[in-house]
């Protein structure tokens, strides 16, 4: 028999919801007028208020001014009965919290150990630990923190001298989010002189892998110059083309360095696919690797999760990877509630629709003549990246040089604005009038303005 209060907890939640989603309509027909009233601060009522009036008011803050019209885009997302289990984890876990310690840990203990378990499983990370949170950064941030205390074993007693004796390197692709190496810098307290941004390729293979023969280079001197390598942050789908470094050579060299090897990236997702390519099954090898579940399952406000192998516990929670308190293992606990409902055929299926969904996007463009696509692994990537495009004046000039020299006409270089601000609007159109298809605008360097849509639930 379930227990009254969970019970309750679970009729209040869905009837929280039902309120949000039947007063949707109403709030649309509002006036600007009523909005504006409504979001001045008052004082703090002495009586209170109900719960009705409170989520009327969460309605109201949630939509602005916007009018009428344009409201319709900010709709209320419709997050589904598995959306509901993962909101249900964060109310349960505020009530699971109040339980003695013992009654706690044990509780605990068992989400965590079943959810890191499902987790290794799903995507075929053998003997993995792993690490929840908010921030898909913070996952990363806790992996630099333990390679430090592991290659400089005075590191808890001395602190930033012994970095100062020998400078660690964290290497970064190019193609890498955008601030990720300064915010991994201004967390750990290093100069950025620590983070060294590997170029990509440009002259073999995709302009948005990492160029690892030149990455060797970088070490080499690194290590010349006294400073030590530490970490490398490779991609497994590049944030603005999908694309996936070589992971088999970085892991290769990785081991030739004594230096951890981490992955991150949209295309981890197909690791739970029952055919997963080679460049993206590489990635079981790494050191540590960070899945970003919700995205991936539609599944709203569940942490991310960093997934690594380590030897030595007492290092972990130096780093923050684990914990003594066990209301920080309640993390889990939404994920924990997720994955039950969906089960093992249910999460393989999401992912596989996904998949399926971005390869038909991909056939029908293809079939555009005005339409190019820029994908790396056509028959598994979740991504696609296309643009509407240009033509050169002579078709017969294929040589990099001819298309350079072209791009740099003053008349073709107009021509290539108006077509990159053609993109941006068809773009920005595309996320309005169809939020669920992922859309986004990114600039790369080699195909200019693209639209970028990884397609998720």
């Amino acid at each position: 028999m379930v227990d009254p209060t969970l019970a309750e907890m679970g009729k209040n939640l869905n009837e929280a919801m039902k309120m949000l989603e039947d007063n949707q309509r109403k709030l649309e027909e509002e006036n600007e007028k009523k909005y504006a009233r409504k979001d001045i601060p008052g004082p703090l009522q002495g009586s209170g208020q109900d719960m009705v009036s409170i989520l009327q008011l969460v309605q109201n803050l949630m939509h602005g001014e916007e009018e009428e019209e344009t409201s319709q885009a900010y709709r209320l997302q419709n997050v589904g009965e598995q959306g509901h289990m993962a909101l249900l984890g964060h109310s349960l876990a505020a009530y699971i919290s109040v339980l003695d310690r013992e009654r706690l840990r044990k509780l605990t203990t068992r989400i965590l150990s079943d959810t890191t378990l499902w987790l290794c499983r799903l995507f075929r990370y053998e003997n993995g630990s792993a690490y929840y949170h908010e921030d898909d950064r913070e996952g990363l941030l806790k992996i630099c923190r333990l390679v430090i205390h592991t290659r400089y074993e005075e590191y808890a007693i001395e602190g930033f001298n012994v970095l100062y004796t020998k400078q660690p390197v964290i290497y970064i692709s190019s193609a890498a989010r955008t601030g990720l190496g300064q915010a991994l810098c201004n967390q750990l307290g290093l100069p950025l002189s620590c983070m060294c941004r590997v170029p990509c390729n440009t002259m073999f293979g995709s302009q948005h892998q990492m160029d690892v023969a030149l990455l060797d280079r970088l070490i080499k001197d690194d290590v010349e110059s006294g400073k030590l390598p530490l970490l490398l942050v490779a991609n497994a789908g590049t944030p603005g083309a999908g694309h996936t470094d070589k992971l088999g050579r970085l892991k290769e060299l990785c081991e030739q360095y004594n230096m951890w090897l981490h992955v991150e990236g949209v295309n981890l997702a197909t690791l739970a696919l029952g055919y997963v390519s080679s460049s993206v099954l590489a990635a079981t090898k790494c050191d540590s690797m960070t899945l970003t579940l919700g995205s991936w399952l539609g599944l709203p406000a569940v942490p991310a999760v960093t997934l690594y192998r380590h030897e030595d516990p007492s290092l972990s929670l130096a780093a923050g990877l684990t914990s003594s308190q066990a209301v920080e293992k309640l993390r889990a606990l939404p994920l924990w509630l997720s994955l039950q409902y969906l089960g093992h055929d249910g999460i393989v299926e999401r992912i596989k629709h996904a998949s399926q969904l971005s390869q038909r996007l991909l056939e029908n463009l293809k079939n555009l003549d005005f339409i190019k696509t820029s994908v790396e692994d056509e028959l598994s990537s979740p991504v696609v990246v296309f643009k509407f495009f240009w033509e050169y004046p002579n078709r017969n000039q294929t040589s990099h040089a001819a298309q350079a020299s072209a791009i740099q006409h003053p008349i073709i270089s107009n021509e290539r604005h108006v077509y990159d601000t053609f993109n941006q609007w068809l773009g920005e159109q595309l996320a309005q009038l169809v939020p669920a298809s992922g859309a986004d605008v990114v600039e790369l360097s080699d195909i200019c303005v693209c639209l970028f849509t990884s397609i998720t639930h």
